[in-house]
């Protein structure tokens, strides 16, 4: 089994996690898409297939295989095998995702700002603005409500924002239509 795997959301954010030799990479045919389930009070990202997307991620070697430390930090989704795009190599990786089966079928929980903020941050430092850009391109789901919790951050690994991602954050919500609620 291979010992990597793929992140593309609060993951690809390097202060919220200690895997040190995390490379950038791209995975094909998955989409990102905010999901809600009825385990979890906010709604959250996952992947679904998507034979017409490639995102942009990181891929990280598992530390000393210990994949259930990571399952935790996962839990609810399940892990899936594939292939992510390490420059031109393909490399084996495990993404997760949450199956079908646990998502909620009632009206979605809120996405949290303080989570999109983790996220965003982490794309504008692996991939620049245009990273950051790309990830609104390729995830669904902004149609749910998202909660301004930026003043008392819900999210567990919330990280600080300088104005400038602020602000990006900010607009590219606007861009898209995003109903931000308090």
């Amino acid at each position: 089994m291979t010992q990597h795997f793929f992140g593309y959301g609060s993951l690809v954010n390097r202060a919220t996690h200690s895997y040190p030799d995390a490379q950038a990479a791209t995975l094909k045919g998955w989409r990102r898409t905010w999901i809600h389930t009825n385990t979890h009070p906010q709604s959250f990202l996952s992947v679904i297939r998507d034979p017409d997307c490639t995102i942009a991620g990181l891929v990280a070697h598992v530390p000393n295989g210990d994949w259930a430390a990571l399952d935790t930090r996962e839990i609810g989704y399940a892990r899936h095998l594939d292939q992510a795009a390490l420059g031109q190599t393909p490399h084996p990786i495990q993404v997760y995702a949450v199956p079908p089966k646990n998502r909620a079928a009632s009206d979605p929980h809120p996405i949290l700002l303080s989570y999109i903020d983790v996220v965003i941050q982490g794309f504008l430092a692996e991939y620049g603005p245009q990273g950051a850009v790309d990830f609104f391109d390729t995830t669904t789901g902004w149609h749910t409500p998202i909660l301004n919790d930026r003043d008392a951050p819900i999210y567990p690994r919330a990280q600080l924002l300088t104005a400038e991602e602020t602000a990006l954050v900010d607009e590219s919500l606007r861009e898209i239509g995003a109903r931000i609620i308090r």
